[in-house]
């Protein structure tokens, strides 16, 4: 995971900087993760692992 937040625009501005900084778009995966009266709805930015033993050369992204 790389952000998550509660405020929509938070997250869209946080992808925008991934881009900007060079992120793949289609390596970065983007969940809503739909709240409750308990839990708030969640917008979580991750980046798509393909060998989750191996070390991101992008650590933080």
């Amino acid at each position: 995971m790389i952000f998550e937040t509660r405020d929509q625009a938070e997250a869209r501005t946080r992808l925008r900087e991934l881009r900007v900084a060079g992120v793949d778009g289609a390596a970065i995966r983007i969940e809503t993760l739909c709240g409750r009266s308990a839990l708030p709805t969640a917008y979580r930015l991750s980046r798509f692992v393909t060998d989750a033993g191996r070390q991101s050369p992008h650590s933080g992204y």
